[in-house]
């Protein structure tokens, strides 16, 4: 099974489109994707220094706008794309391109949804003195424990020994003075404290501008930042993408959902190398490739051949699947037989597993057709669980 990854902030680096601003239908896509910004994008991407594109307002636009028009090389046709990939996913910012490679966005609404989000935080970290850190090893109980005790967020849980904590400077200046046992703490060069309460100003703004927003529930299994679920409400993506900028990425949940999808390969959008990185470390048995350049693109191709197969979630039926949000075991809601109509955001059942226990919601209303498993049977995420027949004003939703 194929998954595709897109990387968030810092994975820019100077100059890193300047080849593939060579390809013949690349430079006018970034054009158009530039003017929805408002930002010199190929400028930024080809001539700007390190300084330049790590200002939070446009590493962020140009990252995103990296990942969609190099997808487009890949999959001239997206219908192509989302017949074969198993999922998707996305590291923070990485998460909106994630969302308009899954058919939730478009790429014009997420180049607006980006520049405003950027904007929104690059005010929020102004407000305050914060920063972020990186912490490399140590136990992980105990980095958690001495994050807390110096009030401290776990910003980015990233797996693989790597957790990245925010807060201001004087509270990181504590906490490296004092780190945890056989940790190692890197600075970075960051202009706030990201998916932390620092940046709560900012997700109030992107809940105002989300309510004029249009979905599409995703073509391909998303899976989110917030707790490695896979999605399939489009409206629930966006809500989960304007609630990220200030809580934390969990993407070691994300990377756990992906081996428990079955995910033979990963391939990384551009600017990649960062996720391949932790990929490789977390999940071992998982082919992964980094999509660095154009040169890159018959041997990504070759990737996509070996790893792709049909999607089920790309049918368009007149019926809509409930799937399973993560791995556990599914427990049937009583009462819920064929026929039945079912009102929007009913609850249908749980998935139990050691840790916890996840709601399964019927995102929309309609008849229930068929339950695709019964109580007590073991599921994986992303599974169909309930068909349901859309009632007439959710037909079109």
């Amino acid at each position: 099974m194929l998954v595709i990854v897109a990387p968030g902030q810092g994975a820019q680096t100077p100059g890193m489109l300047a080849p593939w601003c060579e390809l013949p239908n690349f430079a006018d896509r970034l054009e158009w994707l530039a003017t929805v910004a408002d930002l010199d994008l190929r400028m930024h991407g080809t001539a700007s220094d390190a300084d330049t594109i790590r200002d939070t307002a446009i590493a962020q636009p140009l990252i995103v706008a990296t990942g969609l028009v190099a997808a487009l090389e890949l999959f001239p046709h997206p219908a192509d794309g989302f017949s074969v990939l198993g999922a998707g996913g996305g590291h923070s910012v990485g998460e909106v391109t994630a969302a308009a490679a899954t058919g939730v966005l478009s790429a014009e609404q997420a180049m607006v949804f980006v520049r405003e989000r950027a904007r929104a935080m690059a005010k929020a970290a102004a407000a305050s003195a914060t920063s972020m850190v990186a912490v490399l090893g140590g136990e992980r109980e105990e980095v958690l424990a001495s994050i807390a005790k110096h009030g401290l967020t776990p910003a980015n849980d990233n797996g693989a020994g790597q957790i990245v904590a925010a807060g201001t400077i004087e509270q990181l200046a504590a906490f490296e003075a004092e780190p945890p046992a056989r940790a190692k703490i890197r600075p970075l060069s960051v202009a706030g404290a990201f998916h932390s309460a620092h940046m709560q100003s900012a997700r109030d703004e992107l809940a105002k501008l989300a309510r004029a927003v249009s979905t599409h529930d995703p073509r391909v299994a998303l899976v989110s930042n917030a707790d490695g679920q896979v999605v399939s409400s489009g409206r629930e993506v966006l809500k989960r993408l304007v609630s990220q900028v200030a809580h934390p990425v969990r993407w070691d949940l994300c990377m756990q959902t992906f081996e428990d999808l079955g995910a033979t390969g990963i391939l990384e959008l551009p600017p990649a190398g960062t996720l391949t990185g932790l990929l490789k470390r977390a999940l071992p048995g998982v082919a992964t490739f980094a999509l660095k350049s154009p040169d890159d693109l018959d041997a990504a191709r070759a990737f996509v051949a070996e790893h792709g197969e049909a999607n089920l979630l790309d049918a368009q039926p007149a019926w809509r699947l409930v799937v399973s949000p993560s791995k556990g075991t599914i427990h049937v809601t009583e009462g819920l037989d064929e026929g039945v109509i079912l009102e929007r955001q009913t609850m249908v059942g749980a998935v139990v597993n050691l840790s916890e226990e996840r709601p399964v919601i019927a995102e929309y209303g309609g008849a229930v057709i068929e339950w695709l498993v019964t109580d007590g049977d073991p599921v994986s995420p992303g599974q169909p669980l309930l068909r349901l027949h859309p009632i007439a004003e959710d037909r079109n939703s």
